[in-house]
């Protein structure tokens, strides 16, 4: 049982791979299509915006589907949408046909994750935050080579849609090979006791708000902090180039956050682990603000971005080893959904902020300190036991 289960864990790290490059590969994609489709930034920056609406939006409806469905049927469902959207997106003649297909892609990263998270926490559930950091170091992978990716495709058959019809093919392929998996694996029925949606999410509200009270403002931050990176290197001093290397290096420092990340996660009290990764992030945003220098940048780049990524899988285990097996499904999705949202705004508002003539370093600078005065003021009500949770 144990072998079968580690093949199905490998075939679904392959699957949130191709998962989490759905979503990225359409923004090293942007100048090309930009240039086939003769279309403005504009437009160009709504497509790379449905592929991850996409992905908010059916967060809820599939926590309503797990009380109903098991959890791997929605999580293989979730690798069909994916070959078949990606099929239609490289079949794309126009712009809207374009972003359909980047929006049901993002859809099936969606479905996966509200399923695939809570199903791996029961296939494994005494190791839980393991396992989730070698998920999320699979799906951060992806961040890092989704532009390589793109520049080899393109640089070989000179045809972008090449990436795509690889992401189809893969997908169905991986897809049918978890089916197999599973059917020869005996499933944890863990589950089946969450049958109820609404009266699930309901019964534990008090762990979903203090999970958002802690990593919320923090990913809403980040979420800002990364989309507008490589010009705030520029702004900094930076060529386009090495801008954009450093972006490259906060991505790449999340794969082994994500792996240790988990791991500490499973050894550690849980909210002072959230609390001190939390505050470790705000401490090291205020030092980038701080530091000019070519190596200077390089390391604290390195730094911040192990420290934020390693907020993703704690924030899993202790939400998936904390929620018992009669409401995880219906409460994680709630949570999910509520936290997609969240971070989704990031961008927007750190936009607003700069367009008002506001710098990077004063606005990072107010984010940190905000941060760090959240994160003492969270210490002071766990350690009075005062914590809804």
């Amino acid at each position: 049982m144990v072998v079968s289960r580690a093949r199905l864990f490998a075939s679904l790290c392959g699957l949130v791979f191709l998962l989490n490059l759905a979503r990225i590969i359409f923004a090293p994609l942007l100048n090309v299509i930009i240039g086939e489709f003769a279309i403005g930034e504009a437009t160009a920056g709504l497509l790379v915006t449905l592929a991850w609406v996409g992905s908010a939006s059916p967060r809820l409806p599939t926590g309503w589907l797990l009380t109903k469905v098991p959890r791997h049927y929605v999580v293989l469902g979730s690798g069909s949408i994916l070959a078949v959207a990606s099929a239609f997106a490289a079949t794309a003649v126009s712009i809207r046909h374009l972003m359909v297909g980047a929006f049901l892609m993002g859809i099936a990263s969606g479905v996966y994750f509200v399923s695939a998270n809570p199903f791996l926490s029961e296939l494994f559930p005494n190791r839980v935050g393991r396992v989730m950091g070698i998920h999320g170091a699979a799906s951060q992978i992806a961040a890092v080579i989704a532009a390589p990716l793109v520049t080899i495709t393109v640089a070989i058959v000179a045809d972008w849609r090449l990436s795509l019809w690889l992401i189809a093919v893969v997908a169905a392929a991986v897809t049918v090979y978890t089916g197999l998996e599973a059917k020869r694996t005996e499933l944890p029925r863990a589950g089946e006791d969450d049958r109820n949606f609404v009266a699930g999410a309901l019964s534990e509200w008090r762990i979903i708000v203090t999970t958002l009270a802690i990593v919320g403002i923090a990913s809403f931050v980040w979420q800002g902090v990364f989309n507008f990176y490589e010009l705030y290197m520029q702004s900094k001093g930076h060529s386009d180039r090495m801008a954009g290397t450093m972006l490259t290096i906060v991505f790449a420092a999340g794969i082994p956050a994500f792996y240790f990340g988990g791991d500490l996660a499973d050894r550690l009290p849980r909210v002072p682990y959230l609390l001190g990764v939390v505050g470790a992030f705000s401490a090291t945003l205020l030092v980038l603000t701080a530091v000019e220098g070519l190596i200077a940048v390089i390391l604290v780049s390195g730094v911040l971005g192990f420290v934020i990524h390693a907020l993703f899988p704690a924030t899993d285990t202790f939400l998936l080893d904390t929620l018992p097996d009669s409401t995880r499904g219906s409460a994680y999705a709630v949570f999910s959904s509520m936290w997609m949202l969240t971070q989704a705004l990031g961008s927007f508002v750190l936009g607003l902020f700069i367009e008002g003539g506001y710098t990077y370093d004063l606005v990072f600078r107010t984010a940190a300190v905000f941060l760090a005065t959240l994160v003492v003021g969270l210490l002071l009500l766990e350690r009075a036991d005062r914590l809804p949770v």
